[in-house]
């Protein structure tokens, strides 16, 4: 199984981080942090180029928006040095759902375990 990760890894980036970008990582990143999913963050040595090392599935939304601001130069301190202040009423982070069992299905919808029946429609039936 090694070999066949090696070849994955090789040519494949949604499989974790490539070769090429583990390689770059070692020689130029600087790990800023991890977030609560568990990716990491890094920045070169000279701070002018940023990105994430995904635990797991390279999904973008998978980043929360403090890191993305990060990330995207927003703002110049990571929040694991400056935390972001968060309001009473935000609700935490989630990732996209979309496509998966977890995402949102409308009450009628035939993704439910238990569609709701309704009565404001009469199926045509030939006679």
């Amino acid at each position: 199984m090694g070999l066949m990760n090696t070849v994955l890894r090789a040519v494949t980036w949604w499989n974790g981080s490539t070769i090429g970008t583990s390689l770059y990582t070692a020689r130029k990143g600087v790990k800023v942090g991890e977030d609560e999913a568990g990716n990491t963050f890094y920045e070169t040595r000279d701070g002018k180029r940023r990105w994430v090392i995904y635990n797991g599935e390279a999904e973008a939304s998978r980043v929360s928006p403090d890191w993305h601001g990060w990330l995207h130069h927003t703002w110049d301190e990571p929040p694991s040095k400056a935390p972001i202040k968060h309001k009473s009423w935000e609700k935490p982070h989630q990732e996209n759902l979309t496509g998966t069992a977890a995402a949102y299905a409308p009450p009628g919808s035939i993704r439910r375990a238990a569609p709701e029946e309704r009565r404001d429609y009469d199926a045509w039936a030939p006679e």
